[in-house]
């Protein structure tokens, strides 16, 4: 029976789930990783174990509303998370704002020169890109942080929020064009 579950899609999973509650804990442990580290970076991970815990205990209470079309639970769970992380709004503003005040950040050992150039730019740009994260409406940072660190595409990622698909790709098309503003300065140029 276990192999059966495993190749379940997480709707047929759901809708069995009404019945045998049981069986939510295989979408519990097919996406918990994700949603926990989807939080955890825009949240810190301090409050990303209760939120991303919360995230599940939420779905599971409404999975008798769960559209069993979507063979895909990802967006659906990602948009719970969404909601969650939007009453952390203002602790999550306030962590971008201290990040931009920090600078940058110490850089671990590594052996190849080229890891520790890398992180070097990106411990240079970080203070920068937290600010420009901190200045971005809500709707726009959820948006691209759903597609940057989520992994999800505009149309799930319009799922995930409720939105129409257009307004996810112009939120997504805004917040890009912000980070590369805010990049911009920061940005020199090899010729």
């Amino acid at each position: 029976m276990a192999t059966q579950l495993s190749t379940d899609t997480d709707a047929h999973l759901i809708e069995r789930a009404k019945l045998a509650p049981e069986l939510f804990t295989a979408i519990f442990d097919r996406h918990y990783r994700n949603i926990y580290g989807y939080v955890s970076r825009r949240l810190g991970p301090d409050l990303a174990e209760d939120v991303a815990s919360e995230t599940f205990l939420t779905a599971f209470d409404r999975r008798h509303s769960y559209d069993v079309t979507r063979g895909d639970a990802r967006p659906w769970l990602y948009g719970i998370a969404s909601n969650l992380v939007a009453r952390h709004v203002r602790a999550e503003s306030r962590r971008y704002r201290a990040l931009a005040r920090a600078g940058g950040q110490e850089v671990g050992d590594t052996e190849h020169d080229d890891a520790v150039a890398g992180r070097l730019d990106a411990a240079a740009v970080r203070p920068t890109l937290a600010a420009a994260l901190a200045r971005l409406p809500e709707p726009v940072r959820a948006v691209l942080l759903l597609v940057a660190w989520a992994g999800l595409n505009q149309q799930e990622a319009a799922l995930a929020l409720g939105i129409p698909a257009g307004t996810a790709r112009s939120r997504l098309h805004r917040a890009r064009q912000e980070m590369r503003q805010a990049l911009g300065a920061e940005i020199e140029v090899d010729e």
